[in-house]
């Protein structure tokens, strides 16, 4: 039998994992917020059953959530990336291949077996992730990477298929894929949609059937790989890992406007040394370097600034990005500016290890694996005992332009002091 590829997604992701580590909330209506507790990114069933919309701004619906007695969260950052690494590694002895495609979702392959059901194995682990994690998944199981992402569409809203749904085992598809809203289709972004429906298009099986000649006129070659991933041929290969990045940026809204250019450097020099650990991370250097910041847009006299600089010798040495950006802050600095949003972007990145010298700025051998030495013990430390652990002095010791959470839980996975305590009789 040929293989299959799988869709595996975390329902309501950010939502599950703090009724993961609280079981009062289980059963209850759950929120969990953007940054600076600004607008809903995630909902339970339970939030979404209310009417609840994404992305509605929490001024708005403050007293509706109230009324209904959602429990609101923050964003835990710490929590949802750690319990995310959990699920892929969970997810590893199970399959083939995997392919980590976000925060939430993998691909994965897998032979079919001879007798061509899956269901045992999906139950399987359906069940091994519920019971180690707390996370209920869905599984859509198809012969292409797109059908795969209209199959795990299916399993997770129609509660029939109890979370799995595995269309290559579906006589006929096209009930299924004239269910699809052309716009729904994974690949299909709105200018390709809009032009879609204007000639009539308007559902996964009318794009797989249309002529491919008018097809390709409009999306090249992409559009002809989507219409054969959705005729179940696969066209999309399985990505081991990520591509290198071209780019990083760090960059946040205040929790409160800032005025003065002390606390403007403060928050430069914490957003250089989260890209610097970034950089680290992804074994990068980067060699340009350019900070941004810009008041609220729907404020009179609004203002945008930014300045950049190239490095002689591309760094991930947080030391030297913050040499190199605390100056740029005094070019975009302006007295009297309500500064509402600030942030560093790194460019021209390439691999630490293939680092290109400068003649005129020699960096000795020696200097160079202290320094890197420096940066991973820093690292090392800052990952064991939590994020801040060390610090360095132009971040500020208790900065009161952080980040609004009101309502964030504890970090119960990465930080000791918030291991849940159970307490036996």
């Amino acid at each position: 039998m040929a293989d299959v590829l799988a869709l595996i997604d975390a329902n309501n992701f950010y939502a599950a994992c703090e009724q993961a580590f609280d079981p009062a909330l289980i059963g209850r209506p759950v929120v969990v917020l953007s940054n600076n507790d600004g607008c809903v990114v995630s909902r339970s069933s339970e939030a979404r059953q209310l009417g609840i919309g994404m992305g509605k701004p929490y001024f708005q619906i403050a007293a509706q959530l109230a009324q209904h007695g959602v429990v609101v969260r923050s964003s835990n950052y710490a929590l949802y990336g750690d319990m995310s690494q959990r699920l892929m590694s969970s997810l590893e002895p199970f399959v083939a291949e995997l392919e980590v495609y976000s925060i939430d979702e993998a691909f994965a392959r897998l032979p079919r077996p001879r007798h061509g059901d899956l269901s045992a194995w999906a139950g399987e682990l359906r069940s091994r992730i519920r019971h180690n994690l707390g996370l209920p998944i869905a599984i859509g199981l198809a012969s292409s990477k797109v059908l795969a992402k209209l199959a795990n569409r299916i399993a997770k809203g129609d509660r029939r298929h109890a979370g799995v749904f595995d269309l290559g085992r579906e006589a006929n598809p096209d009930p299924w894929l004239e269910l699809t809203p052309v716009e729904e289709i994974w690949g299909v972004g709105r200018q390709l949609g809009r032009w879609c429906r204007l000639r009539g298009i308007a559902n996964a099986r009318q794009l797989r059937d249309m002529a491919s000649g008018e097809l390709r006129a409009k999306a090249g070659v992409v559009g002809l790989r989507l219409q054969l991933e959705l005729q179940g041929v696969s066209c999309l290969p399985l990505e081991h890992g990520p591509s290198a990045k071209r780019e990083t940026c760090v960059s946040r809204s205040f929790s409160r406007p800032i005025t003065d250019a002390g606390e403007l450097r403060q928050a430069m020099a914490t957003y250089v040394v989260r890209a610097a650990e970034k950089l680290r991370r992804q074994q990068q250097c980067s060699g340009r370097l350019t900070v941004f910041a810009r008041t609220s847009p729907f404020s009179p006299g609004f203002y945008s600034q930014a300045a950049g600089t190239t490095l002689p010798v591309a760094s991930n040495d947080t030391a030297v990005l913050l040499q190199a950006a605390l100056p740029l802050v005094t070019r975009i600095y302006r007295p009297h500016k309500r500064f509402a949003k600030a942030g560093v972007l790194l460019q021209d990145l390439q691999s630490q290890e293939q680092l290109q010298h400068h003649l005129l700025a020699p960096l000795p051998e020696a200097e160079q694996q202290r320094r890197a030495a420096l940066m991973q013990r820093i690292d090392g430390l800052n990952r064991r005992y939590g994020q801040g652990t060390v610090q360095w002095a132009a971040c500020g010791l208790t900065p009161g332009w952080m980040m609004r959470r009101e309502q964030l839980s504890r970090a119960s996975t990465t930080r000791l002091a918030d291991l849940p305590t159970a307490w036996a009789r």
